[in-house]
């Protein structure tokens, strides 16, 4: 809810009584910054109270004196003052001030709320910007002196060279010019995910071919790390750009060999994993602080972190993208210092190996049963991005739908019934969380959440609320609709569901048990079909109600307990210990996963 967003906003938000001038309520990092500069032995509120401004001219204030409190005695905005607060033997903080007074009915000012946005993480960004910039400098330096001196010299009329030793030097130009090539390269890539622009081409393709290709090219440069692989034999094919795939495993193995000694062996594992195949590059090298792991995919290195080089921090940063514009996921794990490290990414199945849902040779979007395009409908405030993921979604064939506005929304799930719902997370009024939990069947449909919020705690929300996928913007389209893809070929229909004695064959709508044909109604089947469909997952009334009798005004909770005693009976179900479908008192019913029955 908007209180939630509220408090674990990065942005400081203080709200001011404007009869008192007293605050009356902080957020999180509002409470943050308040400490930082806090008088040892004081309260909080006495910040207030000594607190020092000093601005960009010169010019030197109390805080109590601060055009704040004129601000609200004189209903006025205020908008992005930058400052420096400080208070006599606590600490100091460089903020951007924002302050909005807050009328009653009467139109007197009831309250003003304050944002301060503490500028120090942004003066961090823009020196690990100048020093990425350094490392730049230098790494294209390196082979530019390198070529420099290598014409110079053949150059030099004073020198007098021999075909070997002017092929000697040739072939250092070559190699030189191809590094800064990769360099190049890599700016360029990494310029395009931050842009969202990047694109990749998947196809189904074998995983141990790519393996392969990378490590001949990795062994290629010399290194005398030895690589083990070790691939299951019936690994699934995947859905993959070869290039770019063989590029991130180039890219992990150059940084495995880059942090750990020469003679330990860098291995390559692989196994299926849902409808995906996780892909791991470990080594024996020295390991890496947990406080490091989730800032290892950003482009720029961490600041004091004097192991990390250009090479690293674009390598894996593009890794990153490269493998979510495929609907992937990567991830760091190491046990700590010296402890070695593994990094594992996820590469979807090819459509024949995910049975098909979903994803073709093409990256197309396949009909359903009826030849109907998918219908995808994307809920967002922002017309330029509605366009763009209209546009995505037609290039990759699916029937787009869109609404700018979310009071649409009821009544377009009703009238259209989507395949999937993509949903912005902040919309005017509300967030997507709330809609989740307040409008009628969208959480039985899989919802992958759009926003520029790409906070842990707010994917971790997000994901709880019951989200099938969270993206960050800015992305691009291909990875837009490789995670649509992937989505849906989750929520696929299998072909056959098996618990027990019970088989439901869903392409003919044919229920056995124990070999036995079983007759049921048409709700009885559809009721079963939806507990089945959602085995290990709780079915609410509600939701029941929604997905089997489609809303009927005479449909209630007392007509779901019955059809589920009369499908018990016929499953020979004992109702003081079901096998088949378990009561969740004064909630619903579930059925348990296949594999653990």
């Amino acid at each position: 809810d908007i209180e939630t967003l509220v408090e674990t906003s990065p942005v400081g938000v203080v709200v001011f009584d404007a009869r008192t001038g007293h605050p009356t309520s902080f957020n999180r990092e509002a409470r943050r910054m308040f400490e930082v500069l806090r008088v040892p032995d004081h309260p909080r509120e006495h910040v207030l109270e000594v607190a020092t401004c000093r601005f960009g001219d010169g010019r030197e204030i109390e805080l109590d004196r601060f055009p704040l409190v004129e601000t609200m005695k004189r209903a006025e905005t205020l908008r992005a003052e930058e400052m420096v607060v400080s208070t006599p033997g606590g600490g100091s903080l460089r903020v951007l001030l924002n302050a909005t007074p807050i009328h009653a009915e009467d139109g007197t000012v009831r309250s003003l709320v304050a944002t301060a946005q503490d500028l120090a993480p942004l003066e961090a960004l823009d020196r690990m910007r100048a020093d990425f910039l350094g490392m730049v400098s230098h790494e294209l330096r390196t082979p530019l002196a390198a070529i420099k001196g290598s014409t110079t010299t053949v150059l030099d009329p004073a020198q007098r060279f021999g075909p070997a030793e002017t092929r000697q030097f040739f072939r250092i130009i070559d190699e030189q010019a191809d590094r800064m090539s990769a360099l190049i390269g890599d700016l360029l890539d990494a310029g395009r995910i931050d842009a969202g622009t990047l694109s990749v081409a998947p196809e189904p393709s074998a995983l141990g071919e790519l393996v392969e290709q990378a490590r001949t090219a990795f062994l290629s440069g010399d290194s005398r790390h030895t690589v083990l692989i070790d691939l299951p034999a019936d690994l699934p094919r995947v859905l993959a750009d070869r290039g770019r795939i063989v590029q991130v495993l180039n890219n992990l193995l150059a940084n495995a060999a880059r942090h750990s000694p020469e003679p330990t062996p860098i291995r390559i594992g692989a196994k299926r994993d849902g409808m995906h195949v996780a892909v791991s590059v470990s080594d024996e090298g020295r390991g890496i602080a947990p406080e490091r792991l989730s800032h290892l995919f950003r482009k720029y290195p961490a600041a004091g972190d004097g192991e990390r080089d250009v090479g690293s921090g674009l390598g894996l940063a593009i890794c990153k993208g490269l493998v979510e514009a495929h609907g992937g996921r990567i991830r760091a794990e190491s046990a700590g210092p010296g402890q070695g490290a593994r990094f594992t990414f996820t590469v979807p199945l090819a459509g024949e190996a995910a049975g098909g849902a979903g994803a073709s040779h093409e990256r197309r979007a396949s009909p359903d049963a009826d030849g109907q395009k998918p219908c995808i409908l994307v809920v967002d405030d922002d017309p330029q991005m509605l366009r763009y993921m209209r546009d995505a979604l037609l290039g990759a064939g699916y029937a787009p739908l869109v609404a700018a506005d979310q009071r649409e929304l009821p009544e377009l799930l009703k009238a259209e019934r989507p395949a999937l719902v993509v949903l912005d997370l902040i919309l005017p009024g509300t967030d997507g969380i709330e809609l989740m939990e307040t409008v009628p069947g969208l959480a039985d449909l899989p919802v992958i959440f759009v926003s520029a919020y790409g906070r842990d705690e707010t994917i971790a929300r997000a994901l709880e609320a019951g989200a099938e996928d969270y993206v960050v913007k800015p992305f691009s389209q291909t990875e837009l609709t490789a995670r649509i893809g992937a989505a849906l070929r989750r929520r696929a229909e299998p072909d056959l569901f098996v618990l027990g004695e019970l088989a439901i064959d869903y392409a003919h709508r044919r229920v056995a048990l124990g070999g036995r044909p079983l007759a049921l109604t048409a709700t009885e089947y559809e009721l079963l079909r939806v507990l089945s469909l959602g085995a290990g997952r709780v079915a609410t009334y509600d939701a029941l109600l929604r997905q089997v009798w489609s809303g009927r005004s005479h449909a209630n909770p007392k007509l779901v307990r019955a059809y589920v005693q009369r499908l018990r009976r016929k499953l020979g179900d004992d109702t003081g210990q079901p096998t088949y479908i378990l009561t969740e008192r004064r909630v619903g019913y579930r059925m348990p996963r296949p594999e653990k029955a």
